[in-house]
């Protein structure tokens, strides 16, 4: 289903299909409504410096609790997303909404590293918590990222659905992983009592 949308975002903004409408629409209203200074916070929860080292954190803990296999999954995954973003850039070469000279803004790198990242990193911290604390943190990292590229100026709407329309079938990779890998002892207890 993903795939199919991603699909269809990306053939509206190569044929400048009916969808660009309320994508400009929307942009044009929302675009500086807050000071920049908080949206290029915001916007910064994406950057490679800023994600990728919180990734890179859960990875190693995860490893160290034998579970090498979905770490090896995240980082695959985050690996993925500069070979797929970055094709898709050159291939539609969107302008962005502040720039209308330059090229290459479908999709967001930024909403892409910052899903993958934060959500990845959620997915394999989880099962050694008996709350749902870290994908709530990383939905809103996340959904702050994409807000503030939006609300910026960086990126249009779509720029950002398509974004995360294409980690979704990454991130179920890294979940699916995640599930099948040897949990310790005390994983094992708190997923029985949240389970029972």
């Amino acid at each position: 289903m993903c795939g199919l949308l991603f699909s269809l975002v990306t053939w509206q903004v190569l044929v400048s299909g009916p969808l660009l409408t309320p994508d400009l629409a929307l942009s044009r209203a929302l675009v500086r409504t807050v000071p920049d200074s908080v949206t290029e916070r915001l916007s910064d929860l994406g950057n490679i410096p800023v994600a990728v080292p919180v990734l890179a954190l859960a990875m190693a803990y995860a490893a160290r609790r034998g579970r090498r296999l979905a770490a090896g999954a995240a980082g695959l995954a985050m690996a993925l997303v500069p070979a797929l973003v970055i094709p898709f850039k050159q291939w539609t070469a969107r302008p962005g909404p502040l720039e209308p000279w330059a090229a290459g803004y479908f999709p967001s790198g930024h909403t892409a590293t910052a899903a993958v990242a934060y959500l990845g990193a959620a997915l394999l911290v989880r099962p050694y918590t008996r709350r749902a604390w870290p994908t709530a943190i990383a939905l809103v990292l996340t959904g702050a990222t994409a807000v503030g590229l939006i609300l910026r100026g960086w990126h249009w709407p779509l720029d950002v659905l398509a974004s995360l329309l294409m980690c979704a079938p990454l991130l179920i990779g890294v979940g699916w992983v995640s599930r099948r890998g040897p949990l310790s002892p005390l994983s094992r207890r708190s997923s029985r009592r949240s389970s029972g």
